[in-house]
């Protein structure tokens, strides 16, 4: 099945299984815009088109139920985002967006397709310049990618080796902490071939334990979900609170939030809609 086919297959389940037409295109939209930056099959990405819109649908129909109350009130602010403007080429990506995020938060960052979201967490994280404006960092960073992030001929180990390194851990303090990671994610990474051969699912909860390795302060997730089953998505998001209630300060893109009690700010970045609301 070609990526036309399976993009017009999705669509056509999403909107079978009752979901809004306005979401189902958005899905449907971001799911192009992966399989286009990742060069990845549908099928490897994703899975079937069946498949992937019934976990949509279970995700935005039925909230996760099990988020834990928040035990301490938020700590001091740990990322700072402050009139950031960012264009490509004659385009405003970004025009005035600020963010405010305390240790013991997340923030979660939607909006629609193209709207500068995952251009304001590479900003944040220091991989973009903005035209105009600042961040303001305090503590250490760990990132999640949408895509990328993985070398195609190292194993899960030899990923966790690496990057704890650059972190100050041993390499078998980082292999325990990355299996250990993993397996609240329901995967054993133990024995995986290289990462070439693994799943887009798959490859994504890699590039989240990566990101969560040497206990960073500041987590940046940019739609780490993609290609989850519905399982992996709820423990996905446990893994989250989990953070959360360690004092962690984390911001999540995503667009299958359909429960504003997840999080604690909501950044919406659609057009002429960029508001930072506090749950």
């Amino acid at each position: 099945m070609n990526t036309d086919a399976w993009l017009h297959a999705l669509d056509g389940e999403l909107r079978r299984r009752g979901i809004d037409p306005a979401l189902a295109r958005h899905v449907v939209a971001e799911a192009a815009v992966h399989l286009r930056d990742s060069r990845q099959a549908p099928l490897a990405a994703f899975g079937p088109p069946d498949a992937y819109a019934a976990a949509v649908a279970e995700s935005v129909g039925s909230p996760v139920r099990s988020a834990p109350h928040r035990r301490s009130a938020p700590g001091p602010v740990r990322l700072e985002a402050r009139g950031i403007v960012k264009r490509h080429r004659r385009r405003t990506v970004l025009s005035g967006v600020d963010l405010t995020v305390r240790a013991g938060e997340i923030a979660a960052v939607v909006g629609a397709n193209g709207c500068g979201k995952s251009t304001l967490l590479r900003i944040c994280a220091g991989l973009e310049s903005p035209d105009r404006g600042e961040v303001r960092l305090r503590g250490t960073l760990g990132f999640c990618p949408q895509d990328g992030g993985t070398s195609d001929f190292l194993v899960p180990d030899e990923h966790f080796a690496l990057v704890g390194a650059g972190r100050g851990m041993r390499r078998g303090a980082a292999v325990r902490a990355g299996r250990a990671y993993a397996a609240a994610l329901d995967w054993d990474p133990a024995g995986a071939g290289q990462a070439r051969f693994l799943s887009g699912g798959t490859r994504q909860k890699l590039n989240l334990v990566m990101a969560g390795l040497g206990d960073p302060d500041v987590l940046l997730l940019d739609e780490p979900y993609q290609g989850f089953d519905r399982g992996s998505y709820v423990d996905f998001w446990r893994q989250l609170w989990a953070w959360r209630d360690a004092g962690k300060t984390i911001v999540v893109v995503t667009h299958l939030l359909d429960q504003l009690d997840r999080v604690d700010t909501v950044l919406d970045l659609t057009p002429a809609r960029t508001t930072e609301a506090r749950a």
